[in-house]
């Protein structure tokens, strides 16, 4: 049995789909999930509710914490430590091996440019200093020996039908549309995506090599260019001009006084007014497993947008 703890995220549906190479008991936990192959096990609930954990995890032999908590800093503060906690002391009791996936917040915003899994730990906003303090927990009690686990960690996403994406969002979509493609502060500054389908395929096999345990590895993601490029690159795939529109800092925050999510992204300027490259050589070299080139990923995300 392998659980996925927030089945309903971004990475759940395509992690299932994984799995299935692995293990044909796969337990599905979110607030409402959906079966994503005919044998998937439903359990609805919180994992916020530490005797729900404990049976969410209940028999397995790998858990998968995927969860995607709403895009604000006072939810992140109040649910992310608890769910960490609760999802470690159910693995422990349960003899229950953890894989975290985690993103980029808690790395030093001078060093984006490369990051590596050795990247110093310094979050420069609100919501990265939440990431580090539940990675750093995690972490420490794999050193201790109380549990076995390990990070697999990506960069911005991007892929086939998944709402949470900036990249499909604000470029895929605004283009197919017939819309400027929206991005932040600069589109000559290099940055990278990893394609959800690759993260998922690489999730799978971390959490099924015994090898990787206890050490943070970074999802296959292919190499970084401008935004200028990416762009180009999606309106080449949907046949039409490469209009775009850069947000700059002041109107995000002034945009930030009427719009919630502009005033949640305020503090994550940082990412898009410098080069953002994560490197991902360490997974590729010891796995043997490249990312999807980009051309290939922009041509599936549109066909399927």
């Amino acid at each position: 049995m392998q659980v996925i703890l927030g089945a309903g995220g971004a990475i759940g549906k395509d992690l299932a789909k994984e799995l299935k190479n692995y293990t044909d008991k796969i337990r599905l936990v979110a607030r409402n999930p959906q079966k994503v192959n005919e044998n998937d096990e439903l359990l609805p609930g919180d994992l916020t509710d530490s005797e729900f954990v404990e049976k969410a995890t209940k028999d397995a032999k790998v858990a998968y914490l995927t969860v995607g908590l709403p895009y604000r800093l006072k939810v992140w503060r109040q649910q992310w430590p608890v769910i960490m906690r609760n999802v470690i002391s159910a693995c422990k009791k349960n003899g229950c091996k953890l894989v975290f996936f985690d993103n980029i917040y808690l790395y030093d915003a001078e060093k984006l440019n490369p990051m590596l899994e050795e990247t110093e730990i310094n979050p420069p906003s609100k919501k990265g200093r939440v990431r580090a303090q539940i990675a750093q927990m995690l972490m420490h009690e794999a050193e201790a020996g109380g549990i076995k686990a390990l990070i697999a960690r990506a960069a911005d996403f991007y892929g086939p039908e998944i709402n949470n994406s900036l990249f499909n969002e604000a470029i895929v979509k605004n283009l197919k549309a017939g819309k400027k493609a929206n991005w932040f502060c600069s589109l000559h500054h290099k940055h990278n995506f990893t394609y959800t389908p690759d993260a998922a395929k690489a999730t799978a096999l971390l959490g099924n090599s015994e090898r990787a345990y206890g050490e943070v590895w970074h999802l296959p993601t292919a190499p970084a260019k401008t935004m200028q490029k990416w762009i180009e690159e999606v309106a080449s795939a949907t046949g039409v001009p490469a209009k775009t529109m850069v947000v700059p800092k002041f109107m995000v925050g002034l945009l930030g006084l009427l719009n919630p999510l502009m005033r949640e992204m305020n503090e994550m300027l940082y990412q898009y007014d410098r080069d953002y490259e994560f490197d991902s050589s360490k997974f590729e070299t010891v796995f043997n497993i490249k990312p999807t080139p980009a051309k290939k990923a922009v041509k599936e995300i549109t066909e399927a947008s």
